[in-house]
């Protein structure tokens, strides 16, 4: 499999903006250039381990979070990240968010069959 450097990137620019971070201060955080990061999120350059690792250190994350779009074992980043976005929801909510997540896997499993 290869890697899906666009996701990576979506991924890299995702936890910035979370994280109140400027491309400015993620560069200087990670040893990088600001014109290095743009385009990491991009997508339009390819990481070396070394930058992947930089970055994902001064993220505070790993670097499985980063590539979990092009690694087929990452089940448990997906959950994490599905409790993370769950985390602060009122009851309400989770309700109608579990009716969409039930509805949206019997659509999908209906349709994966069908092909």
């Amino acid at each position: 499999m290869e890697l899906d450097y666009q996701a990576i990137g979506v991924r890299i620019r995702r936890l910035r903006k979370e994280q109140g971070l400027t491309q400015q201060a993620l560069a200087e955080m990670s040893g990088q250039e600001p014109s290095n990061i743009s385009h990491i999120e991009r997508g339009a350059t390819k990481l070396s381990l070394p930058t992947l690792v930089s970055v994902a250190n001064a993220l505070e994350v790993t670097v499985d979070q980063l590539l979990c779009d092009s690694l087929p074992a990452s089940r448990s980043v997906f959950e994490a990240e599905a409790a993370h976005i769950l985390s602060d929801c009122s009851h309400l909510e989770l309700k109608i968010i579990t009716e969409t997540i039930r509805t949206l896997k019997e659509n999908l499993r209906r349709l994966k069959l069908s092909e």
